[in-house]
């Protein structure tokens, strides 16, 4: 998903920029450089909310299925945000959808066997779900789909460790919405 968003983000620098300065000048505007830079600046904001955003999906998977207790539940929410998600990308449908899948059965199995409502287990549990699901991710996509991916433990390492951190603070705020019973 990295990838995906820092090629995006590299497509508007290389290409769009580019384009739209050409453009812009060719039509002997004044402001043209300004425009042109309004475009560029815009566009890659929007794809950084977007892959900030679509990041945000493995999170929310974690948490409902933790929350919920249910295999069943965590199985099916995993797999209909992972197939949410693909259908965003591009990329074959199904890569996302079978990651999380797991990693939503996974979760809510653990959620049934162990506490995790204090915010060490959830950093921990939301580490260790980020690792699982970017393996079963490059497997699938290596193995099954033959994408041509590289894995980078350090990248991916510190990847999940961001996302368990911002993980344990989103699990806090969504926490305020749960229904308890």
């Amino acid at each position: 998903m990295l990838a995906l968003w820092f090629g995006a983000a590299l497509f508007f620098s290389v290409v769009v920029a580019p384009a739209a300065f050409g453009v812009l000048r060719a039509h002997g505007l004044p402001n043209a450089s300004e425009l042109a830079g309004a475009i560029v600046t815009r566009s890659l904001s929007v794809v950084n909310v977007a892959g900030f955003l679509i990041a945000l999906l493995l999170l929310v998977t974690i948490f409902f299925a933790i929350s919920r207790r249910n295999p069943i539940s965590g199985l099916l929410t995993g797999g209909a945000i992972g197939v949410f998600q693909d259908a965003l990308t591009g990329l074959p449908i199904g890569l996302n959808g079978i990651a999380k899948t797991l990693v939503g059965y996974a979760a809510s199995s653990l959620g049934v066997k162990i506490d995790v409502e204090n915010a060490g287990a959830r950093l921990l549990v939301t580490l260790v779900f980020c690792v699982a699901h970017k393996v079963i991710y490059f497997t699938v996509a290596r193995g099954m789909v033959n994408l041509t991916m590289h894995w980078n433990w350090p990248h991916e390492l510190w990847s999940a460790f961001v996302n368990a951190i911002v993980g344990v603070f989103m699990f806090y705020a969504l926490d305020r919405f749960k229904l308890r019973t």
